[in-house]
């Protein structure tokens, strides 16, 4: 529930900016980044790797789109590591290509 609270003030966010290309607001990038962090904290907690990644790409995007894209790599990176198998899944794939996207 953190992740898509965090996605929605992003998407609304987006909805209400004359140019949808530029950075979200302070306060909204900031909120959506705590909303980003509890849930990876929460999905820890539950050892919900899936919904660990799915947070961590989110906070992943967020950075980057906010110019912290060397702390971005390596938020997704430490989540990514952690998983052994599952490699041929659409969310490693994803999380892969955003990786890939971020180190270059």
């Amino acid at each position: 529930m953190y992740r898509l609270k965090g996605e929605l003030l992003l998407t609304q966010d987006r909805r209400s900016r004359p140019s949808p290309s530029e950075q979200p607001s302070l306060a909204i990038a900031t909120e959506a980044e705590a909303c980003f962090r509890q849930a990876i904290g929460t999905a820890r907690e539950l050892s919900a790797k899936s919904f660990e990644l799915r947070a961590g790409m989110s906070l992943a995007r967020l950075l980057r789109d906010t110019g912290r894209r060397e702390e971005a790599r390596e938020q997704l990176a430490a989540v990514y590591k952690s998983f052994t198998e599952g490699f041929d899944t659409a969310d490693l794939k994803e999380a892969k290509s955003l990786l890939d996207e971020l180190s270059a």
